[in-house]
Formats: C-alpha cells, structure tokens, sequence
C-alpha cells in the first residue's frame, strides 16, 4: 500500500485549497487554440507546462519523504522555480543546458522534448513516444526566423505579418475530460532525479555519485557547483560552438558546419545556444563575474559568444537577502550582454521573453541574460527552517505568487480545465512520483571504493601508445608536407640542440599539426609568443583562430578550456605563472576534474594547461613569479600533473599529454620551470649539456613517455644512494652526484617527471637498489611532494634510510633572500653526505 505524501504539508495543503475554490469553468476552449488572446502557447501546450511544473513538486515531496526515514539524500528541491519549464519549452532540446539545482521543471520539458531515445536506463531498448498534448520538439519552441515574441524593445523580433488569434469556441462541455499527457511524458526525468535524491548506481548520468540535473542525450550538462563555477564553462561553451561551426577539420573556414578531430561531428548543431542557469544570490560570486565579463568583452571585441544566461531570482541565498533592485542593476549594467526580464509566475509571458531572447541569441549570435523573477518555497533545504529569518507575510506573500498555482488559474481561466480536474492531475502524478520513488529504493547503491572511482579519470596507457605512433606516423607520411610547410622548411629535428622552452614550442607545433581540433591561448601567447617566448610563431603558423590571446583573468582562460572541450575541441590554456593559478584552481578541481566522475564518462572536458612554474629565476623573482608550491593540484582526483626538466622529455611528456586528453578525456597540467626554459648547460658554462636534439617522428614511439613513469640517471656505480627529485632539482641533483661522484660515491638520480600519479613502482625500485634515498623537493616542506614519496615508500614496507631536503616553509621572497629558503646544490650535497655517515 503506497502511502500518502505528508511533507510538506503546508504547501500540498495550501495548493489543495486554492485549487478548490477556483471558479467553475464556463465555458470551454478547444486546448489547440491560444490560450488567451495573442497568446504564443496554445491550452494544450499550457497544460503540458502545468504537468512538468506539477512533477517537479511532486519530486519536491517526494524528496523530503524519503528524508524522513533516511533513504534520500539531497531535499534541496525547485519549489517556486517551476516558472523555468517555460524557458525550456522556448529552447531547442539540441541546445546544451548547464542548470542548476532549482531546475526540475526545466528537466521535465527537455525529457520530454527527446522523442527518440530509450524510455528509461532500465529498459534500453523502448522508445519513448510523445502522448498527444505533450512537447515534442519544435511545437512550442520557436523558429527565430519567424518569432511569435511580443516586446517593446526597439529591436524586437514581432513578425508584422502574424494573423489574429482566433477567439475560443464552445466545443467541449464543462466537466469534459482535457487533452490527455498528464505525467507519462515526464515518467523518465521523474525516474532520473528519484535516483539521483537514493543515490542509486542506475542513476542515469552520475550514477549515485551526486544529485544532478543532466544527461547526454537530453544535451545537458551536469554541474555539481551550488554557485556559479558553471558560468565560466558555458562562455567557454559558447565561443566553442561559435568557432567550431566556422572552421572544418583542418582549421580553415568554411560555410558548412563544423567537424573536429578525424571526422567526427560536432556535438551540436552549427545554430545551437548555450544556456546556462544559476540563482541571484550568485550574481556576487567572483565565477560568474568573470563569466559575464569575459562574455562581454568578446562581444566588445566583436566576436560572438551565444550563451543565454538564465538568473532565476528568488531574493535569497539561503538566507541573505539580495538587496531590492541589486540583481536587476547589477545584470543591466553587464557591458555586451542583453537584457530580458520575466516574472516566473507568469508562464505564457515567461515563454514569451525566453523565446525572445532565445531567438535573439541564435539570430545575433551574441550573449543575453533573462532575469527570472520567482520564489522559493520549502526553504533552501529540508533542514532549514525560513521561520527563523522570514516573517509569516514574506512567506505567505510568496506562497500567493505560486507558479504552479498561477499556470492552474490560467488554465482554468481559459476554460481548457477545471480546478477539479487540475487536481486529479496533481494526485495522479503524486501517486506515479511515490510509486516510482519506491520502485527506486530497492536499486543498488555504489559498493566499493573501485565501483566509485572507475569513471574519475579512465587511463588507456595503450591507446595513447598507439596515438603516439599514429601521430608519428602521419608526421613522417601523409602530413610531412604540411609539417615541412608550417616549419618553413627546416623542421625541429634539424635545427640542433634546443632549450626547455624551444622544445616546447616544436612539441606544441606538432600538436597543432596532429590535433586539428587543438587551440593554444592564453594571456600573451599570440602576438608576443607568451612572457617567454615559449609560444613564438605559433600564431603565424596556424592562424588566430587557433591561437589567440586572452583578457587577463586565469578563471576565464579555463573556463573556456573547460567549455572548448567539452565542445569537441582539445584545449592548450596558457596561466602565466603557477602563482595566478590559485584565483582559479576551482575551474580544475571542482569543474575539469569532476566532469566525467559526475557523468560517468558521457561528457568529458579534455584539456592540457600549460603552466610557467616553481622557482629559481635570475634576476625577476618575489613570490609571484617564483611559486614553488604544487599542493593544489597533487590533491584534485585524476588530474595528471607533469614536470618536465629537461628538453629531451618535455616534447614526449607533451605528446603524451594531449594524446592523454584526446584519448581519454585527461585533464593534465604542464608544470614548466620557468629557470630551466633557457638554461643551456649542466655542470659548467658552455658545455651545453643541458640543451638536446628534437626527436624526428620515426623516433617518437621510441621515445615515448607513458603518464607514470620516472627517468632514471646513473653517475658512477649508482649503487650508493639513491636522489629523488623532479624540475629544477634535476639539474641540481646531477651537480650534487658529480660532487659525489669525485668522493667516490655512486649515485641514482631519480626524475619523478609526473607528480601526479606518482611513479610508485620507479620509486620502490630505484630505493630499494640502493637501501638510502635522499629526496629532494623544491616544493614546500610542508604539504610538498616529499610527503607524497616518502608515504609511498612506507606503504611499499621500504626499511633503508630516508632523509629529504626541501624548500622551507616560506614563501619566495625578492632577490638573494630567496636562496634561505630554496633547496641548493650544496643542501643536497650534505643531505646526501648526512645519510651516508648513517
């Protein structure tokens, strides 16, 4: 026996009653008709709003029963957000959709928008059908060629040539049964988020690991931020979907739509929108200043970012007030953005607007913002209690203001139902949401650590093996003309030995060369060739819409390596020094990293970011060009952060990188010591031992190198002691054996190169060769990587000596001051003499 839903009772209660006393219904109108007078929706299509507004409440419920008796997880609900099922009845279900937690109703229409595809993750082979009365695709979204908007702005979209709404006929008598659809449509989105709410493994995209709104074929992308993290992702969406649509395969323009990669479609269709939702209270977050500006200033720049920005504006942030009138102010005054506004309680007026700006987004190919005016109902959460910062007459003010109710009193005020009627529809799709709720319950749950972890970050060391000699081999066949061309004749391998950065740079043309869908950008990467040069002549080789600068602000440079991804492309973002990438480490760690954990591997947002770092430069120094701390990104799931010192493995590690992320969706830092970028020779001025020739791409599966896996250099016996270092501490390490060495001492100099995953088995290895490590960390002592192999060898049972030397916990000041507190070759020379006497 199902039993009755019981929280909270008020709201049902409230609703109950409203519609009880609405007036009866006089006269009926056919729902094919507009539902009032010039109305752009019809009954029906009023009706099918009202049954996704009405399963999203229903879930709301649904959400605090199951919290009551512990089996539901997540009771932030979309209660007063239903107005935004309109907004998705005026898009396109092709358009890429980043929501946030308030969005059931949008999720409803766009599950039901998806004519084609399964009925439910439990029965894959079903497909869905759209009862009469529901919203398919096209029905109610509108042909931006030909819009129904209504607006007094002065470039509106009317169509001088609309005819005049016929008025309603008499055709059914009252007490008549309406058109048929009620909850079938919705039946799956309905079964998507129960699942999410009991954390079930059959989740559709997350599968138990979180509560979100998203799935593939509905084109919607999850987002876990509960603020506005998401924003920067979908600028970055939005200047992807605009590039791609104007370049073919190889980079050039072209009229027809976009293809990426090796020929493989673009995720949407060349005139999609991106839009992308979010609650005022996070109109203050810094995320989504820099995605309003970043969108702004390309639309001052003149090129086109189609994103349509929803604020859905309840007047709260959980429980701080967003001042009266702050949003409205804060969204008009955003420079090459659009305004629309709509109140959601209003859903033919709401779907009005939303078709307007829709519209004006895909025709002008330009940024807008609606402004949804709604409320929110049954708190932030089910544990918060509004009666301890909310006066009853705020909250009953707001329950007069319910959407839900308002889209039933229209529809009855047109005479397409009765109040009667609307309330059967309402218990009938409690009863069906209970009944699913139940049916969810009894489905397994995520049961090991293995079972959590297998969609975090996919590692297919073989395919990206094989990628590597792919690219070889194109380089060396079909593509060596072009590879001749772009290097004006002379490639790399012939120019002699090269520096750090002169390495990086031919590794980064190749890539172009072999990853057609790649664009490198960042601040000062075009014109100038990056603070470094690292970068030069890229932009003349491959032109600007491949390599492009960026405004100054290193969340927005992610944010569109996050969105480009995601888009088909594969990203090369440029943070200038590892110091700036702290005002943005978020964009990794709660939005690269998390992407295919969240979606199980449906959506991915493969990306390299190149990353001028650590210490020891000459001359131009204070902490924020000489940052020698890498705990933030050793710490993030997945992400595979690598360290080349030397030339003649930076251009591997780089291959292996984007092969990594075109592979397997990586997200990898490129962690480059800025010191060692022009640094010539090792152990005396004018030996140029430290510079090195440029493979040829016969050579590459030779040399490649897999993500995991350390250097090994051997000076003398090497069976004395064993260095593990990484970056600058290479070359230092070297200097310190060669010392050594002269004492008699045989040494193993150990290159982690990936500090993340850490080379566990090379480490074990070399240590245990030798019974004394010695490591060495430029990073801090504190939280450095030093903690990490130093654990690594104890959980492995190693018992010979160990002893580190490491940066102090300081941070690098200006000038010679900073040598107090960096680790030197003569520190590893008595650290290394300190364990031997042992």
């Amino acid at each position: 026996m199902l039993s009755l839903v019981t929280t909270p009772q008020d709201l049902d209660d409230r609703f109950r009653e409203t519609l009880a006393a609405l007036p009866a219904v006089a006269r009926r109108r056919d729902p094919a008709d507009p539902v009032s007078d010039d109305a752009p929706l019809t009954g029906a299509q009023v009706l099918d709003l009202f049954d996704a507004q009405v399963t999203s409440r229903q879930l709301d419920l649904a959400g605090r029963w199951l919290r009551s008796f512990g089996e539901g997880f997540y009771t932030i609900g979309s209660a007063g957000h239903e107005g935004n099922a309109a907004v998705a009845a005026a898009l396109r279900p092709t358009d890429p959709a980043l929501l946030h937690y308030r969005s059931g109703a949008f999720y409803c229409v766009r599950a039901a928008q998806a004519v084609v595809g399964p009925a439910s993750t439990a029965d894959p082979e079903s497909p869905k059908s759209v009862p009469q009365g529901s919203v398919p695709p096209g029905s109610v979204s509108p042909d931006p060629a030909q819009p129904t908007e209504r607006s007094t702005d002065p470039e509106r979209l009317d169509d001088p040539e609309r005819s005049t709404d016929p008025e309603p006929t008499d055709l059914q008598p009252t007490g008549a049964e309406p058109p048929i659809g009620g909850f079938a449509p919705y039946a799956d989105a309905a079964r998507d988020v129960l699942r999410g709410m009991v954390a079930s493994s059959q989740e559709p995209i997350a599968g138990g690991r979180h509560k979100v709104f998203g799935r593939a074929d509905l084109a919607i992308v999850p987002t876990t931020s509960t603020i506005a993290s998401h924003l920067p992702r979908a600028v970055g969406m939005g200047l992807a979907v605009e590039r791609l649509r104007r370049l073919d395969s190889a980079g050039r323009r072209t009229g027809a739509g976009a293809r990426v990669g090796s020929g493989s479609a673009a995720p949407w269709p060349p005139d999609a929108i991106v839009v992308c939702s979010f609650g005022d209270a996070s109109v203050n977050h810094a995320s989504a200043t820099a995605a309003f500006n970043t969108a702004g200033w390309y639309d001052h720049a003149g090129l086109r970012i189609p994103v349509l920005f929803v604020c859905e504006d309840n007047g709260l942030g959980i429980s701080v007030r967003s001042p009266e009138g702050w949003v409205e102010a804060t969204l008009r005054a955003r420079p090459g953005i659009r305004y629309f506004s709509a109140d959601g309680a209003d859903p033919v007026r709401t779907y009005e607007v939303a078709a307007e700006a829709a519209a004006w987004v895909r025709r002008n190919r330009r940024p807008a913002v609606l402004h949804l005016r709604t409320v929110r109902l049954m708190g932030h959460a089910g544990a918060d209690a509004e009666s301890a910062y909310r006066a009853p007459a705020e909250l009953t003010e707001d329950l007069e203001r319910d959407p839900v109710v308002a889209t039933a009193r229209l529809l009855v005020d047109a005479g397409v139902a009765t109040g009667e009627e609307l309330l059967a529809r309402y218990d009938e799709t409690g009863w069906q949401v209970r009944r699913l709720a139940e049916e969810v319950l009894g489905e397994p749950k995520l049961a090991s650590a293995a079972d959590v972890v297998s969609a975090l970050a996919p590692r297919r060391p073989v395919r990206v093996a094989r990628a590597v000699a792919d690219a070889a081999a194109q380089a060396s066949g079909p593509g060596a003309g072009a590879r001749a061309e772009a290097f004006g004749g002379k490639p790399p391998e012939l120019a002699g030995p090269m520096t750090l950065a002169q390495s990086i740079n031919a590794a980064l043309a190749d890539g172009m060369l072999d990853h057609p869908q790649m664009a490198v950008f960042g601040e000062d990467v075009a014109a100038k060739g990056g603070v470094y040069g690292v970068t030069k002549g890229l932009r003349d080789r491959f032109g600007a819409a491949r390599v492009f600068d960026t405004l100054l602000d290193e969340t927005s440079v992610l944010g569109l390596g996050l969105g480009a991804g995601l888009a088909g492309m594969l990203p090369v973002p440029e943070i200038q020094y590892l110091a700036y990438l702290h005002n943005a480490e978020d964009q990794l760690r709660g939005e690269a990293a998390t992407m295919q954990f969240f979606s199980r591997g449906a959506f991915r947002n493969p990306m390299v970011v190149r990353v001028a770092g650590l210490a020891y430069q000459e001359g131009f120094g204070g902490h924020f060009h000489n940052d020698n701390s890498v705990a933030v990104l050793r710490d993030v799931p997945g992400l595979v952060v690598a360290v080349p010192a030397r030339p003649d493995d930076a251009a591997p590690m780089l291959r292996t990188c984007l092969a990594s992320a075109a592979v397997d969706g990586s997200v990898c830092v490129f962690v480059e010591p800025i010191a060692l970028y022009h640094t010539r020779d090792l152990y005396a001025d004018g030996d140029g031992e430290w510079m090195a020739g440029y493979p040829e791409p016969g050579a590459w599966v030779a040399g490649h190198v897999p993500i995991g896996r350390a250097r090994v250099y051997r000076v003398g016996s090497a069976d004395d002691l064993t260095i593990i270092t990484f970056g600058n501490g290479v070359r230092m390490s070297l200097r310190a054996a060669a010392a050594l060495a002269e004492e008699g001492v045989g040494t193993r100099v150990v290159d982690l190169r990936w500090l993340a995953p850490l080379p566990v088995a090379d480490i074990i290895r070399e240590s245990s060769a030798t019974g004394r490590v010695l490591v060495v960390d430029e990073t801090r002592r504190s939280g450095g990587v030093g903690e990490g192999v130093i654990a690594a060898l104890v959980d492995a049972g190693y018992v010979g000596a160990a002893r580190r030397v490491a940066a102090v916990d300081s941070f690098v000041p200006l000038g010679p001051a900073a040598r107090q507190v960096l680790v030197s070759a003569e520190a590893i020379t008595d650290g290394a003499r300190t364990l031997l006497a042992r």
